[in-house]
């Protein structure tokens, strides 16, 4: 295959300002079609962009054009029906993240994917950066030693989104974890390498987003709030190593955003944006400075790996069982900050099954 035949599902934000535009700079993607429940979105993007063909229906396109791969940037809720079609129809699938709503949902898509011969993917960009790549290569060297603790963090200020459906549980499955905090929690197990956990807790609140109506981002109505505005958690592996993570929409912070990942190893430390590595050499302490990583862009970087993913020319940098674990962690993360108890974990048929303690 020299070309690759792409559609998109969903012609909202994220496909226009994002997806389109880096599928456009590919000589080896042809743009076939897009749709959209909101049809008039869905031909004004055909129409700005050029596309061939659009529909209000993704069943239609699918059948139609037949497309050799889609790209998915629908709502939480909808990731998984949506996912679920695209496969059936022999279709490599680009999913926004996070994967789904819950881990289940996760696992049936990754076992479709297996079955149907396709290439899955989800949209966890940082992965794709020369900080995460980098420290993945250190750490493979041995240039941290053996990691024991990291720190996961993205908090916002006051950043509930003004817009979409990002206050809405029903439709995005929570608040700050699963939508900023999925980004970071991706890039530090991905420098993990995805140990197996033993337990977890976590606690939760929506606060400031139930009290006020107004932040940085934008106006939301308080009372349609229903989301956490902040989620903070620990997380044991049964390696010894540990993690823990914060990440808020709305937080009294002075900082209006923090976003970072530390790590900690017995050689040394280091953390992610920027990138720095600290240690000790020859009796000296030191610290490691990398003044041009953070160059690309990384949605361009994570797009272009899937699309010579599909056409063989390249490993898939964002894999299924990847993805099915994050979704299984934050499920686990939700459970423990919903009931107030930690929470034991076991891994079963490559999904973490748990109880609460």
């Amino acid at each position: 295959m020299k070309h690759l035949r792409m559609a998109l599902i969903g012609a909202g934000q994220i496909a226009q300002a994002t997806h389109i535009p880096n599928y456009i700079s590919m000589p080896e993607v042809e743009l076939a079609g897009i749709c959209d429940v909101r049809i008039e979105t869905a031909r004004k993007a055909a129409d700005a962009f050029h596309i061939p063909q659009y529909f209000d229906s993704s069943t239609k396109m699918l059948r139609e054009l037949k497309p050799d791969a889609v790209t998915v940037c629908v709502p939480n809720k909808f990731h998984y029906q949506t996912v679920m079609e695209a496969l059936n129809r022999g279709c490599h699938v680009l999913c926004e993240k996070p994967p789904a709503i819950t881990a289940e949902e996760a696992e049936q898509m990754e076992k479709k994917a297996h079955e149907k011969g396709c290439l899955l993917s989800y949209g966890f960009h940082l992965r794709s950066s020369e900080e995460v790549q980098f420290l993945h290569r250190a750490i493979e060297q041995g240039t941290l030693g053996e990691l024991y603790h990291v720190e996961v963090k993205w908090r916002r200020r006051r950043g509930i989104p003004g817009w979409g459906n990002f206050i809405d549980k029903e439709i995005q499955g929570g608040g700050p974890l699963i939508d900023i905090g999925a980004h970071v929690l991706d890039s530090a197990l991905y420098l993990l390498d995805y140990p197996r956990i033993d337990y977890v807790c976590a606690a939760s609140s929506n606060r400031i987003g139930k009290t006020y109506h107004e932040g940085l981002m934008g106006k939301w109505n308080p009372e349609k709030f229903t989301v956490e505005d902040g989620l903070f958690g620990f997380v044991k592996f049964k390696n010894g190593c540990s993690l823990e993570i914060q990440t808020s929409f709305a937080l009294n912070q002075k900082e209006k955003d923090i976003r970072n990942i530390l790590l900690y190893g017995d050689r040394s430390g280091a953390q992610l944006f920027p990138l720095e590595i600290y240690g000790e050499e020859a009796g000296r302490l030191y610290d490691k400075t990398f003044p041009f990583t953070g160059q690309k862009d990384l949605h361009l970087e994570l797009d272009r790996n899937f699309v010579q993913a599909c056409l063989g020319r390249e490993t898939l940098l964002v894999k299924p069982w990847q993805g099915t674990y994050i979704q299984s962690l934050i499920g686990i993360l939700y459970e423990s900050a919903e009931t107030g108890r930690p929470v034991v974990c076991d891994k079963k048929n490559g999904v973490y099954s748990y109880g609460t303690l």
